[in-house]
């Protein structure tokens, strides 16, 4: 818990760098793949991210009702959801289950692939990693299936540095690469992420309007901030710099829902991480987040989730256990 004395100087100017914060990525597998033509690999749904960079050479990437879209060197491609989806050095070229492709070792949680033919060569990073509780994150509610970026993305100067510097660990096979890559691919996912919100400017309502928005954007910040705070629609409108009923009837419009269930639902998101991950009992979680007693907090979450939260301790333990199974790319 907070002090809330500390108040509105505590809280950060921007919104969106507070809700990107609050995208937690683990169980990242990172995958080294160095292809010559023919090659094909068919990737099955998952319940986490794939990320694709292209190092070098280019390739065809089958995607969610977009059909085949050409990747060349430098391009990233993020499918948020774990759709299923095709990649292969030709459009409509034959493709392999991925179960069926020769993975090395060669790292913790990280696998180098080399397959194909004798002709053209294309080197590809893979990656797959876990959103925290992406079914109830609202950023991520509003993905597409895929986003794009080409050549490192023009609008973000830090984001091509950063892809330079996952392709000299590829390239030169430097001691260490795999741990570095996981690192990196950590934060080029995030600043994919940031580009695709940043290029929906066009958006006049909903919650990225809303994330945007200088008054409202405060309110979120602070609920994203400190969600454990005593906080009532009066003390979200004063950060707002808003009158109450002016700031109720915005927030509803742009975020979808009233400021009270907002902040309900993301302490459940804030509390299923927590539990998922096994980093507080029922009762510490219950604490930090505001509720008078356990009891209230885990009918409050049962309401939520429809199971009580012990149940998804035990969930988290289990998924956490298949995800460290998981296979590249």
């Amino acid at each position: 818990m907070h002090d809330r004395s500390s108040g509105e100087e505590a809280l950060s100017p921007d919104a969106l760098s507070e809700v990107l914060q609050d995208l937690r990525l683990s169980d990242g597998t990172y995958g080294r793949c160095e292809l010559t033509r023919p090659w094909g690999i068919d990737l099955p749904p998952v319940a986490q991210a794939r990320f694709h960079f292209v190092v070098s050479g280019d390739c065809w990437l089958r995607a969610p009702k977009r059909g085949w879209i050409l990747l060349h060197a430098g391009d990233v491609a993020l499918l948020p959801h774990g759709t299923g989806h095709a990649i292969a050095d030709r459009a409509r070229g034959r493709v392999t289950p991925l179960d069926e492709m020769p993975l090395e070792e060669i790292g913790d949680r990280a696998y180098e692939m080399r397959a194909g033919g004798a002709g053209a060569r294309t080197i590809l990073v893979c990656c797959s990693v876990t959103f925290a509780q992406p079914a109830v994150h609202p950023l991520l509610q509003l993905m597409p299936p895929m986003l794009l970026v080409r050549g490192g993305g023009a609008e973000d100067s830090v984001l091509p540095v950063l892809l330079d510097a996952m392709a000299d660990e590829v390239l030169k096979r430097r001691v260490g690469a795999a741990t570095v890559m996981t690192r990196l691919a950590d934060v080029v996912i995030t600043r994919v992420v940031r580009a695709w919100v940043e290029s929906r400017k066009e958006d006049a309502d909903g919650w990225l309007a809303a994330i945007r928005d200088p008054q409202i954007g405060r309110a979120l910040a602070a609920i994203h901030q400190r969600p454990g705070d005593p906080w009532s629609v009066e003390s979200l409108a004063d950060v707002a710099k808003m009158s109450r009923s002016i700031f109720s009837e915005r927030f509803a419009a742009l975020v979808g829902a009233p400021p009270a269930r907002y902040l309900a639902r993301f302490r459940m998101h804030v509390a299923s991480g927590w539990l998922r991950d096994d980093r507080v009992t029922v009762a510490e979680a219950a604490v930090r987040l505001g509720y008078d007693s356990e009891a209230a907090f885990s009918r409050a979450f049962k309401r939520f989730s429809g199971v009580p939260p012990s149940s998804l301790r035990r969930q988290g333990r289990d998924e956490g256990s298949r995800a460290s199974r998981a296979r590249a790319p």
